[in-house]
């Protein structure tokens, strides 16, 4: 069992807050696996009918739970989840308890209470290039096949795997969150998605290709927002009239799913740029403290990857890049024109420590996506 501690700590942080943590993220991305790793954990699989039994008198099973780490596991199968929370929440002062689902919270239709004040939230990534070696893989084997650990453990690309879970994901998240019927429609959506993962998003152009009203083309992207299939990212301005500032860019949840709607059996050198991008996106939506990972583009078409903002007057921009010396610092130099304050990061695959370069003006630090949790936590 590989333990991954970032999230590990992410929770630990996330019970200081709250007693309630809802653990989220797609289907196989390592929920259940990373609930059993934690110490003391006393854990509850609601897919079986013993446990909802178990839960149906929840005083009862609180008072014997007393002490422990309590993990109820895809929660919200039970007739009434929010109810068996908040009364551990109110009336069992002590207890840490891990749910876990595959979609926020409040989308969940049982959950009538969305338990404000008594939970937070910690949305699973699939495996992020700092984890990458405990899973005994290499940065491409993890971009092409992707972060779900199935899919990177395996001893080569499975397409199969990928369909299977296409097909999952549709059978029992999908469904049981939505009810949404046109299955082929549907999934023809977010294979486009993914097909075009990291571009600027065009709604009217979405529902064209794939044959929907352009209002079910919005309700199905904000389900699969719900459901973390996708991870939209909104453009950063401070009011100037050369920037962009409504169009957001879209990106898919995994670089293997994307590599495989792509029809990629194997990687190029051109292909590791755009699905490193999204590794690093991950990272950056990976740090604590809930920051937005946003974006800048202007009328010219000069873009930073992403901008975290830092406060009124500062943030940081971040460019992705497969290899150091493609790095153009045009782009960076338009951006701290109309914003000057911050740090100024080019991140790269290369693990050696982090070192400073003077270009274009700029002070701009050269590092690995292992070093933003130090440069960026």
């Amino acid at each position: 069992m590989i333990h991954r501690q970032i999230w590990v700590d992410r929770i630990e942080r996330a019970w200081r807050q709250a007693p309630i943590v809802w653990l989220s993220g797609v289907r196989r991305v390592g929920k259940t696996t990373l609930a059993r790793t934690l110490a003391g954990e006393h854990y509850f699989n609601c897919d079986l009918p013993s446990v909802a039994a178990r839960t149906a008198e929840p005083e009862r099973f609180w008072a014997s739970q007393k002490g422990r780490v309590v993990v109820l596991d895809e929660v919200h199968q039970l007739p009434d989840p929010s109810r068996l929370l908040k009364i551990a929440a109110d009336a069992y002062p002590g207890l840490r308890v891990l749910a876990t689902g595959s979609s926020t919270l409040a989308a969940t239709r049982k959950f009538r209470d969305a338990l404000t004040g008594r939970k937070r939230e910690v949305v699973l990534l699939p495996v992020l290039a700092e984890e990458t070696d405990a899973f005994g893989a290499n940065i491409e084997q993890r971009l092409h096949r992707g972060g779900l650990p199935p899919a990177l453990l395996a001893e080569r690309s499975d397409p199969e795997l990928y369909a299977e879970w296409l097909d999952s994901f549709f059978a029992r998240d999908v469904q049981e969150l939505f009810r949404i019927g046109k299955r082929t429609a549907f999934l023809r959506v977010l294979e486009t998605l993914l097909r075009q993962s990291g571009g600027l998003l065009d709604v009217s152009s979405l529902s064209r290709t794939c044959d929907v009203s352009r209002p079910t083309a919005l309700g199905w992207l904000e389900a699969l927002q719900v459901m973390h299939a996708i991870h939209v990212v909104r453009p950063f301005h401070g009011g100037g009239t050369r920037e962009l500032v409504r169009q957001p860019k879209v990106y898919g949840f995994d670089t293997g799913f994307v590599a495989h709607v792509r029809g990629w059996d194997r990687l190029r050198t051109d292909d590791c740029g755009p699905l490193w991008e999204h590794l690093v996106r991950d990272t950056l939506a990976s740090l604590p403290g809930g920051r937005a990972v946003q974006f800048w583009r202007d009328k010219a078409k000069r873009e930073v990857d992403f901008v975290v903002p830092r406060g009124r007057a500062s943030c940081d921009a971040i460019e992705c890049k497969w290899s150091a010396a493609a790095f153009d610092p045009g782009a960076l130099k338009a951006f701290r024109a109309l914003h000057p304050s911050g740090r100024n990061l080019v991140v790269t695959p290369d693990p050696g420590d982090p070192y400073e370069r003077r270009l274009g003006g700029l002070t701009v630090t050269f590092c690995g996506a292992v070093h933003l949790r130090g440069l960026l936590g």
